[in-house]
């Protein structure tokens, strides 16, 4: 199993967990949700849980419950800028469809 993180994502995510003063790590995940079944979820951790999984990547703690391992095994989060937009995306391997929108996916 395996979760990692580009370069631009890593930099983007020490600068916040360093403005915010304290975490762990980035928590990613997936919830129920949006139209095509599932959705990414990102936040940051204080505290871990006894089924979580921690990666370590370009410095980051990239820590994932046990639940989402199955659908985030493999990804990639990367950051992008695309004229004035910028943000995380996840470079997903297990994605068979995504919505129109960009926020949902399915495996």
């Amino acid at each position: 199993m395996s979760i990692s993180i580009s370069e631009r994502a890593a930099q983007r995510v020490s600068t916040f967990l360093h403005n915010r003063g304290r975490g762990l790590g980035l928590r990613l995940g997936v919830k129920t949700s949006g139209c095509s079944g599932m959705a990414y979820v990102l936040e940051f951790v204080d505290e871990m849980n006894d089924d979580d999984v921690v990666f370590d990547d370009r410095g980051v703690k990239i820590i994932i419950d046990s639940r989402s391992i199955v659908y985030l095994d493999g990804t990639e989060l990367d950051f992008v800028k695309e004229g004035l937009n910028e943000g995380f995306r996840f470079n997903n391997p297990n994605v068979s469809a995504e919505c129109g929108c960009g926020e949902s996916f399915s495996v």
